[in-house]
């Protein structure tokens, strides 16, 4: 194949250029950025699409940020490529704060509290989720009795809150990504116009100055 690697992957490597990709969350930061203010499509149609992909990032349906970013942007009239972009701005450097945030919110507006106390933490409910998860998907075909304790915890100390709470941080967050992204990709387009006209202008010229001694001859 034509596109394929050469150097093929280990998984090690794969997860590693995840949480670090090779060149650093600068260079691919200023990648996206790049990528984004090239999109055929008007200022205001890209930022919202920005802004539904980072409203994406602010849900707790890790893996699906995507779909949610495509359907948000289609409902906003958003380009979508932008908003695929925009799921960017959750990275393993701020899914932390961005959770924290979340989760702080989520409990505040339903008036209720994150219970460690001498339960398990915040990642150990993570773990037991998932350890019920797997569990009962064993259960279903085997005689082992299946267990939602864990899961039913995580969903009411996490995944509920977590998704109220990441509502208006999200909204407030895609509505600062948009009004600036409006302006700079409106100076982008417009420079990157310019520079294209200077160039067939220039070559305009240029094919004028070499036909001028033609016609003179004849």
């Amino acid at each position: 194949m034509v596109f394929k690697r050469r150097d093929r992957r280990t998984p090690v490597q794969i997860a590693s250029e995840f949480v670090y990709p090779r060149g650093g969350w600068t260079r691919a930061f200023h990648y996206v950025k790049h990528r984004v203010r090239r999109l055929p499509d008007s200022p205001e149609r890209i930022a919202r699409g920005i802004g539904a992909g980072v409203f994406a990032a602010f849900t707790p349906f890790y893996g699906v940020h995507f779909f949610i970013a495509a359907f948000g942007a289609r409902l906003i009239n958003g380009n979508i490529l932008a908003a695929l972009s925009g799921t960017f701005f959750g990275n393993p450097l701020t899914y932390v704060p961005i959770g924290v945030i979340c989760l702080q919110s989520g409990h505040f507006l339903l008036g209720t509290e994150f219970d460690e106390g001498d339960k398990r933490s915040f990642l150990g409910k993570f773990a037991d989720a998932a350890g019920d998860l797997k569990d009962n998907t064993i259960a279903l075909f085997t005689s082992r009795e299946a267990d939602w304790h864990d899961l039913g915890v995580f969903y009411d100390e996490v995944f509920y809150p977590y998704m109220i709470g990441g509502i208006i941080p999200g909204l407030v967050a895609a509505a600062i990504c948009y009004y600036l992204s409006v302006p700079v990709i409106r100076a982008y387009q417009q420079r990157r116009r310019a520079k294209i006209k200077a160039k067939f202008d220039a070559i305009r010229k240029k094919a004028e100055a070499e036909a001028d001694p033609l016609s003179k001859a004849d």
